[in-house]
């Protein structure tokens, strides 16, 4: 199969310093790249996230449609009250317990979850999943398996995960899911996958792939990326050497 792999999820935030600094100091990840309006962040298994200056960002308002978070990441801690603690001391709003995780929100105000992993050494966050909205987590799982190749290792009505080459995806059922209309502000992405094609001359036919299964092209391109919508609507960019 032609190779498309997850490169990183980026995020839309309306103050780069603050959010670099916010999840640089929660996980203790380090920055790789940064530019003018981008900066990339990686995890320590190499798995990376992205912030990406919006100056018009409307946050997300956590539960519910009427803003809605689109994405979220789920990270392990060994112990979830202590990393919360730490990421309110850093500027987080804390917004809900539960049975081994903590929702928060990051100064942006997009939410992530602290999840409690026994196995987890003290002192690390690993990222566990990204996980994405949608009306159907099944056939939204099946569009990026198909696209990138991943295998099912979660399968529930509600909630579906996969997984390979050192990425997770999960996907979660909503009920009254508001899909992102990029570019509209009005409805906001909040956040996007950029999938790396290796090979420029493949990118036609990855391109027809994610047709195939449902993708849309959407405005927007530039050197080295082009603009999709997956089925659920949450934008997505393959990028290639140029």
């Amino acid at each position: 199969m032609t190779g498309v792999r997850v490169e990183l999820t980026a995020f839309d935030v309306p103050d780069l310093d603050v959010a670099t600094e916010f999840w640089c100091d929660l996980t203790g990840w380090r920055v790789v790249r940064q530019v003018p309006d981008w900066v990339t962040i990686e995890a320590g298994d190499g798995q990376q996230i992205a912030l990406q200056l919006a100056p018009d960002h409307v946050p997300p308002v956590w539960p519910g449609q009427d803003w809605p978070q689109q994405v979220h990441l789920d990270l392990y801690v060994a112990d979830e009250f202590h990393a919360a603690e730490q990421a309110v001391a850093l500027g987080a709003e804390r917004l809900r317990d539960a049975d081994g995780f903590v929702v928060l929100a990051d100064p942006a105000g997009h939410p992530f979850c602290l999840a409690r992993d026994a196995g987890q050494p003290a002192g690390v966050t690993t990222l566990a999943n990204t996980v994405f909205d949608c009306p159907d987590a099944g056939a939204l799982a099946a569009f990026y398996a198909g696209l990138l190749d991943l295998q099912v290792i979660v399968d529930e009505p509600d909630w579906v995960k996969i997984e390979g080459d050192g990425h997770r995806l999960a996907f979660q059922r909503v009920d009254d899911y508001a899909p992102p209309r990029w570019p509209d502000p009005a409805f906001p992405q909040q956040g996007h996958l950029d999938l790396l094609v290796d090979d420029r001359d493949a990118v036609g036919a990855v391109e027809q792939r994610a047709f195939d299964l449902g993708a849309t092209r959407l405005p927007g391109a530039g050197d080295g990326f082009y603009v999709y919508a997956d089925p659920a609507g949450h934008p997505f960019c393959l990028t290639f050497p140029f």
